[in-house]
């Protein structure tokens, strides 16, 4: 069976949460789906194919799983755990019928597609760089990986450190806005992470990708995943200013400190007419 096809078919399998709730095809699905990739195939090329890996494609394998794990996890145990924010997801995921779990079923369907395709497609320079290895050899893959390694592991630690860091402020003031921590270099470094971890993925194989295809959808997959923070970012913003907009220390804040990318002055997006 073809490798990117595999891959397909374990986001679809792992998807199938979000037919309990929509917004899991977007959350724990998206995070476990990614976390699954990375073990199916490490145990394919390892186990079944019996290929030896570099010791650096094992640790991108082993970065998805980390990653989707903590993700997945993260959001699952926050929804569970937390009333506060079980209350604003269910608000901010309601649909014209009133239903926050719910879409018509062939959207669902549609849906479930999608993001499974959308998940092999991110995941796709790894797969890739797999694929590609015998093209060059060992020494001229290391710096790409390396750096693309260590991009992100940052990112992973920066969404891991400010999703802790938010949860301890809220659930010492659950009213007040956070800006503690890595929320003090902006108000976003969540979504700031998590496509850093992405320009990690697709910085690792920069030097691998061999035909216009492979580059059309490596691009495509980051691209995709930055235009999604950027929307999750404008939506939090709309919300927070809901919420906060008459409080002047918040109004400061965020005239002060850049939305999503630190030292970029970029402070609002809610008039942008690109991301919608």
């Amino acid at each position: 069976m073809n490798g990117m096809l595999l891959n397909f078919l374990v986001a679809l399998l792992i998807c199938t949460i979000g037919f309990k709730k929509y917004v899991y095809f977007l959350s724990v699905g998206y995070g476990l789906s990614v976390a699954a990739i990375g073990l199916e195939m490490l145990i394919k090329y390892l186990f079944v194919r019996q290929i030896t890996l570099p010791w650096y494609v094992i640790v991108q394998l082993l970065l998805f799983m980390v990653y989707g794990i903590r993700l997945g996890g993260f959001l699952l145990i926050r929804e569970i755990k937390n009333a506060s924010y079980r209350k604003t997801l269910a608000e901010a995921t309601k649909t014209k019928s009133g239903s926050s779990d719910k879409l018509p079923m062939p959207v669902m369907i549609c849906m479930w597609i999608f993001v499974a395709a959308l998940y092999m497609i991110q995941t796709s320079p790894v797969y890739y760089r797999i694929e590609n290895t015998q093209l060059l050899p060992p020494a001229e893959l290391d710096t790409c990986a390396l750096v693309g390694i260590i991009i992100s592991v940052l990112g992973i630690a920066f969404e891991a450190i400010s999703d802790k860091q938010k949860s301890a402020a809220k659930a010492i003031n659950p009213k007040r806005f956070c800006d503690t921590g890595l929320f003090k270099i902006c108000r976003c470094p969540n979504y700031f992470g998590e496509i850093l971890f992405w320009t990690g993925v697709l910085v690792g194989s920069l030097n691998i990708l061999n035909t216009w295809y492979q580059w059309v959808l490596a691009i495509f997959g980051y691209i995709a995943i930055v235009y999604i923070m950027l929307n999750g970012a404008k939506r939090l913003e709309k919300r927070q200013l809901n919420s906060y907009g008459k409080d002047p220390e918040f109004m400061k804040y965020v005239q002060s400190t850049p939305i999503i990318f630190p030292l970029i002055p970029l402070y609002s997006l809610k008039d942008s007419k690109i991301i919608k």
